[in-house]
């Protein structure tokens, strides 16, 4: 196991699609998986019982995950000579959820744990998990795959992501270095998102937003990552010793609100870093641009250049005008950008999405939206893609052509 590498999260997992008589209960209701050799590696040649975590991974808002139990077991354990490894499982909601030819992964923790992950079959979620674990491609048998001697990427931006997604926990090897760098804020709270970028970028040493934009991006958002991360335990931990109480009793709307808080605080917070980091990369290359301008229908784009002046004015030639939407991950919202800046036909959307799946990024090319990310994401994305992808420096270089055509 290497501290700050897949193998730290899990040891072995194997891959397959499933059958129609492994999810169709119109055609059977074994609640078991056959054995092969792949299984046997995973789980030896002796009857064992495992509480396992299953989850659902189908995309925003739609992940669902519950408790239940592995049993690995030979079903001719009495027969002299031959023998016939099955894995049973309860019924349980997701795997329920499962269809044929969804993605079943078996994946083995460090710790002994096994997930059981069901993903739709040509889905981004899958897209991201193929890729984690370097395998190209997966067919109806399983698939095992060791991650210690094998593919077992650092820990970076790409890979926290997905591994968040699957709601694994990273664990930090500096935090001595970032409570030095947060310890102003430990009994005064959050500062405002402009602030703690700020502060995310003067702490990130040795990057350079004008010669390696799409790196230092990311290093200031990895960086931001984990410095919100390490301030949230503090507070959330002060919280939770000082207790939900009022008069004697629990006070269980207060823990409510206050998780709610912790939640919504997440989600909004990456968002507005993004586009923090992004304004500041574009201040240093002197583009001009409009941020959150209103146009049409009241539709506010992330960034407009050169600015809103121009794209108000109807004889400012529109093959001069740009507009970036942002939005940290894609999911369905993508579609949102389209309606925005109705004069600008091919529009860009920046994401830090990895892996988004062939259909959407087959649909964003169909209606005219160009998709910008960090370089180093772009090797998340299958061969086919890559070639149409567009990274950071490319799109300021795109801006900056178009801006100096004013001149």
């Amino acid at each position: 196991m290497q501290k700050g590498f897949l193998s730290q999260y899990f040891e072995k997992v194997a891959i397959k699609r499933l059958t129609a008589v492994e999810v169709n209960t119109a055609i059977s209701n074994q609640h078991e998986l056959n054995g092969s050799k792949s299984l046997k590696t995973l789980f030896g040649n002796e009857r064992v019982s495992y509480q396992s975590k299953f989850l659902w991974l189908a995309g925003e808002s739609e992940g669902i995950s519950c408790e239940g139990h592995l049993t690995w077991y030979d079903a001719r354990e009495a027969h002299p000579t031959r023998s016939e490894y099955r894995l049973y499982f309860k019924s349980n909601e997701i795997m329920d959820q499962a269809r044929e030819s969804d993605m079943l992964i078996i994946a083995k923790r460090q710790n002994g744990e096994f997930y059981i992950i069901i993903v739709p079959y040509g889905s981004t979620l899958e897209n991201q998990l193929l890729w984690l674990f370097g395998i190209e491609q997966v067919g109806y048998s399983f698939n095992l795959q060791a991650i210690e001697n094998g593919h077992n990427p650092e820990v970076n931006f790409a890979v926290r992501y997905i591994l968040e997604e699957l709601d694994i926990e990273i664990e930090e090897t500096d935090s001595g270095y970032l409570d030095e760098i947060l310890e102003p804020f430990f009994s005064t709270g959050f500062p405002n998102t402009s602030v703690f970028s700020q502060l995310a970028r003067q702490t990130m040493r040795e990057v350079s937003s004008r010669d390696e934009p799409d790196e230092t991006l990311l290093k200031w958002i990895e960086h931001e990552e984990k410095l919100f991360k390490r301030l949230e335990h503090h507070i959330v931990s002060q919280r939770l010793q000082a207790g939900f109480c009022t008069d004697g009793d629990t006070d269980v709307e207060g823990f409510i609100k206050f998780s709610l808080s912790v939640q919504n605080r997440r989600k909004s917070r990456i968002g507005y870093a993004l586009e923090h980091h992004l304004e500041e990369i574009f201040k240093v290359h002197e583009l001009r641009y409009s941020r959150t301008a209103v146009t049409e229908n009241k539709s506010k784009p992330d960034f407009l250049f050169p600015d809103i002046k121009s794209y108000k004015d109807m004889t400012y030639p529109e093959s001069r005008l740009t507009m970036l939407g942002v939005k940290s991950t894609c999911k369905d919202r993508w579609r949102q950008v389209l309606s925005e800046a109705n004069r600008i036909n091919k529009k860009h959307l920046f994401t830090l999405e990895p892996g988004i799946s062939e259909n959407q990024t087959d649909e964003m090319q169909a209606k005219h939206l160009q998709l910008v990310l960090p370089k180093r994401l772009h090797e998340t994305y299958k061969s086919t893609q890559q070639s149409w992808l567009m990274d950071l420096k490319t799109f300021i270089q795109l801006a900056n052509k178009r801006q100096k055509l004013m001149f």
